[in-house]
């Protein structure tokens, strides 16, 4: 089953990929990941993306697709997440497009919604390990009394990102909303949309999620 998790930025796409590969066997493409991955790999495409992230240019929706091709086309998988991608209208019809031609099909697309100042409140407290990515947040899972990570066990290596603070989170959501908020629509359209309660508690979002994927 090949799936999108949508949502705007810190709803927890990423936290409940990162379960759906776990427990499913599935693969999770990230858009950062794959470019961050594919900068160092030393192929063709990986040399392209290294050479436009050195420019500091953007990278194109056309090289984007082509790293998702190489990944269905070189992973054996129960199934793949797609996170971050598509953002737009334009790379929706990108993604169809492609999936056909290689004989695959995108099965769901999950709505993880939110409420924008509930985000915003959870968001200024969030911190990450930075060697796995597991998530704390200083109310609802602060980080452990003896600074270690309780998924990876790496002592004090716990990171905020710079742009978590109450304006940039409001800048993100702002071009979330602008740019891909449409696909709700277009999803529901194609009767493929599912929604969850972004703001559940973990484990809660993991069942729904779960109970959309089996249903």
């Amino acid at each position: 089953m090949n799936i999108i998790l949508l949502g705007p930025p810190g709803a927890g796409k990423g936290t409940q990929a990162r379960h759906l590969v776990e427990t499913r066997n599935m693969v999770q493409l990230s858009t950062g990941d794959m470019l961050r991955e594919a900068k160092d790999s030393g192929t063709e495409m990986g040399k392209i993306v290294a050479d436009v992230m050195a420019r500091g240019e953007l990278v194109t929706d056309e090289i984007v697709i082509g790293l998702i091709r190489e990944k269905l086309a070189g992973e054996k998988t129960e199934g793949f997440i797609f996170d971050g991608f598509p953002r737009t209208l334009e790379q929706a019809d990108a993604l169809g497009e492609l999936m056909a031609s290689e004989g695959e099909t995108l099965d769901m697309v999950i709505e993880m919604r939110v409420d924008d100042a509930a985000l915003v409140e959870r968001i200024t407290a969030r911190s990450t390990c930075g060697s796995c990515g597991e998530v704390y947040n200083d109310k609802t899972k602060p980080i452990p009394a003896d600074g270690k990570c309780t998924n990876c066990g790496k002592e004090n290596d716990f990171k905020r990102r710079a742009d978590d603070n109450e304006e940039s989170l409001k800048t993100r959501l702002m071009a979330y909303y602008k740019q891909t908020s449409p696909l709700i629509g277009y999803y529901y359209a194609k009767d493929m949309l599912k929604v969850v309660d972004g703001l559940a508690s973990i484990d809660k979002v993991q069942g729904s999620i779960g109970a959309a994927l089996d249903g």
